[in-house]
């Protein structure tokens, strides 16, 4: 088994168990990230895109295989961005345990809710975006009660991205943990927010633990979740808001939903979880 977070040439070689995967694989082939090393793989991509039931016998066979299958998205109107064209950067990533996933979120929080001259909106207006909090950090939310089979709903979810969109494609990381995923393949789609993947992925182990969250995709600057232990009430998809907006304010902030409680009624009971940084 590889390590939960693989260094740029311990990703190589695990890159490596390709050769001898129990599931055949469509023609595709290894990407290197860009700090110019032909040694250091970040991941592997397929040419055609992927299908449901090949991204599951991949998810069962992780175990032993140590590759984690996303489904890979571009940027719109440019195919190549980020996968083929090695829009990467593996190497600059701290570690997830590096950091703690509360202390990330509340200081996350702390920047996007200071209110500032140049803002497009009064103090008051910015306030609203957040209420009840309003500046006030709530603290994690506490972890809901799993309804599904964490396994069997990543694939029924990536199933689902697939039936959305059909051109994804698929790729495969050397990682035990698939919350580390992003972090390994040196993804840059929250570059101005964070050029450190790895915080991400240390609130992705939290939200792992509490929610049963599986990262199965990424695009150019969105990334997917299923959730198997989803908010069952509006109360506690409040303060999971809150999380979301603390990780990912443009959820809210170029989203259809003016605050957190608006948000929140979408996260019921809601099995998968998608966010977009500007």
């Amino acid at each position: 088994m590889l390590p939960a977070v693989t260094m740029p040439s311990e990703a190589a070689r695990g890159l490596a168990a390709i050769s001898s995967l129990p599931v055949e694989l469509p023609a595709g082939r290894l990407v290197h990230g860009n700090e110019g090393s032909d040694d250091l793989p970040a991941l592997w991509v397929s040419e055609a895109p992927a299908t449901a039931q090949l991204w599951a016998d991949l998810r069962r066979a992780h175990q032993h295989s140590g590759l984690w299958p996303l489904l890979l998205d571009s940027l719109h109107g440019d195919d190549r961005r980020p996968w083929d064209d090695g829009e990467l950067w593996p190497a600059d990533a701290s570690h997830p345990s590096d950091f703690d996933p509360e202390q990330l979120l509340a200081e996350w929080w702390s920047q996007h809710t200071e209110i500032n001259e140049d803002d497009n909106l009064s103090a008051r207006e910015r306030l609203a975006v957040t209420a009840p909090y309003g500046r006030q950090w709530p603290g994690l939310a506490a972890a809901a009660p799993a309804q599904r089979d964490l396994g069997a709903h990543a694939d029924q979810c990536a199933a689902e991205l697939l039936a959305g969109n059909p051109r994804l494609r698929l790729g495969l990381v050397a990682t035990a943990r698939p919350s580390d995923a992003i972090t390994v393949a040196g993804w840059q789609g929250a570059v101005n927010y964070t050029n450190d993947t790895a915080e991400l992925s240390a609130v992705l182990r939290s939200w792992k633990k509490r929610f049963g969250a599986i990262v199965i995709g990424a695009g150019f600057a969105e990334l997917y979740l299923s959730i198997a232990a989803p908010p069952t009430t509006i109360e506690q998809a409040v303060n999971v808001a809150a999380e979301h907006f603390a990780f990912c304010p443009d959820n809210i902030w170029q989203g259809h939903s003016p605050n957190l409680t608006t948000y929140a009624e979408r996260l019921v009971d809601t099995p998968l979880w998608s966010f977009w940084w500007d």
